[in-house]
């Protein structure tokens, strides 16, 4: 494998443990304030939200290291900085909506989350048709977080 593709899988799992570690610490900090939120009557029970995101991250580990293996050298570059861009406006949502208490802020950063990771995504599916399949959910649940986050934002 060349160094190129070796850097890139570094870099990829860098870039997921990173925000891995980034949301736990700032969605563990407002976890008193959050649950005195008003909910969106569409919110899914709790253990769903500890059952999708092992996944997510289980997900974007083994797609990143297929699309280094794999991918062009255009298709590596583009997974790299969709996701770098997606992972950063992932986490400031977290730090939006947890620590700054930003609601409308939050929303916004999480939509834009969304569509960035529409790159990711369609990085995954020019390398293999697997790698992309395993990242719909991820995609999917981020479209349902941003409906969520603007519904937190109405409701409060």
């Amino acid at each position: 494998m060349s160094a190129a593709r070796v850097i890139s899988m570094a870099v990829s799992v860098a870039i997921v443990l990173g925000y891995a570690v980034g949301s736990a610490w700032w969605v563990s900090s407002g976890n008193e304030w959050y649950q005195g939120l008003d909910r969106p009557r569409w919110q899914p029970p709790d253990v769903v939200f500890g059952v999708i995101w092992p996944y997510n991250f289980a997900a974007l580990v083994a797609a990143g290291v297929a699309v280094a293996a794999h991918g062009t050298s255009t298709v590596r570059m583009a997974w790299l900085v969709g996701l770098a861009g997606s992972v950063i406006a992932a986490l400031a949502w977290a730090y939006l909506f947890y620590v700054s208490h930003a609601l409308w802020a939050a929303a916004v950063a999480l939509i834009g989350a969304a569509v960035v990771t529409i790159v990711v995504v369609a990085a995954a599916f020019a390398t293999r048709t697997w790698v992309g399949a395993i990242l719909v959910p991820y995609q999917v649940w981020l479209a349902v977080a941003a409906s969520l986050s603007v519904g937190y934002a109405r409701l409060n």
